[in-house]
């Protein structure tokens, strides 16, 4: 079902509705400030399960990323964020970045991976913020499958391909072709692991 909301004022009734199915289980197709994902809520195991099987991959093994909605949502679902790391995350965010933190005992263990990692995002979309805070907790995100990225910047179209797999495509205007950037916040450097739509100087 394809839901529309307005991308500087989300309707309040319609992010209810949306979080209302994340709260049963539900999968959505979601905006972002770079390209369209997948997203469920992260307590919800049958969801992650139900986008691991849309992507057909292992939810330990895969690239997923969970959505905040500020700085002290993030820092539950990482441990021992040190005062530098702090303070860039605070420069960064929101924005186009997923950064790579250790995971604390929050994050749910059907999504914790052998490095004890776990990827956090907070985008500078107010839908996706407006749905995140309504929820009270992260969305899990993941990347829509294939390849053809252009398919997926026009919510219309991503309804017509993806429709039957999830319970909504939030329409909030086409989307972006350019990922965020994922950055490497774990090791004695960050480290960049995928230049995307966020600029870092390394």
């Amino acid at each position: 079902m394809l839901i529309r909301l307005h991308p500087d004022n989300p309707p309040d009734r319609l992010v209810q509705q949306i979080v209302a199915s994340l709260q049963k289980g539900g999968v959505i197709i979601y905006p972002t400030d770079t390209i369209y994902g997948l997203g469920c809520d992260v307590f919800q195991h049958k969801a992650v399960e139900k986008i691991a099987r849309i992507k057909q991959i292992d939810p330990a093994k895969a690239q997923l990323s969970f959505v905040c909605n500020d700085l002290s949502d993030l820092s539950q679902y990482a441990k021992a964020i040190d005062t530098p790391t702090y303070r860039m995350l605070k420069a960064k965010l929101p924005g186009p970045y997923t950064f790579i933190l250790p995971a604390s005992k929050q994050v749910p263990k059907i999504l914790q991976n052998k490095k004890s990692t776990i990827g956090l995002r907070i985008p500078n979309n107010k839908i996706a913020l407006a749905i995140v805070a309504a929820l009270g907790r992260p969305l899990l995100s993941a990347s829509l499958p294939g390849e053809m990225v252009e398919d997926y910047t026009d919510p219309e179209t991503m309804q017509e391909q993806f429709g039957h797999l999830v319970d909504f495509v939030v329409d909030g205007g086409n989307g972006g072709m350019v990922p965020s950037t994922i950055v490497d916040c774990t090791g004695p450097a960050y480290e960049v692991v995928r230049h995307g739509a966020g600029e870092w100087e390394e």
